[in-house]
């Protein structure tokens, strides 16, 4: 099995759309900036994050609702140098909750929100993953 995307569920897609292009600087698939959806890619791996329109997933699924509460994700990002990554997106507006900390003795991370609330972490491993 493969990871090929986060998908969030948001309900104000065009900021969103900004936060993941502009602030993280992710790929995005088609520049749907309006939505309904849009796939994005960070520049190395091949799992991607997805945003989905909530209104209309929720046509799908009813119990996503059409409020920005409810089913969340958390979105996790590996980056080279967590500091210089952190410097780089807080000058772009991002406001970090936390770090950049240790979590254990093998990776560092940092914690922000997106325009909807939704949880991303960025980590940095220190000694290669066993």
């Amino acid at each position: 099995m493969e990871l090929a995307q986060v998908r969030l569920f948001v309900t104000d897609f065009p900021a969103c759309y900004r936060f993941y292009a502009d602030v993280l600087s992710l790929t995005p698939q088609s520049g749907a900036a309006d939505g309904p959806y849009e796939k994005f890619s960070p520049d190395s791996g091949s799992a991607g994050i997805a945003l989905q329109n909530r209104a209309m997933m929720a046509g799908v699924l009813d119990e996503l609702g059409e409020t920005a509460a409810g089913h969340r994700s958390l979105v996790v990002l590996r980056v080279d140098d967590l500091d210089a990554c952190c410097d780089r997106i807080t000058s772009r507006g991002a406001t970090l909750l936390h770090g950049p900390a240790p979590m254990t003795d093998r990776m560092r991370v940092a914690h922000l929100k997106d325009p909807e609330g939704n949880l991303v972490e960025l980590q940095e491993w220190l000694l290669p993953r066993g």
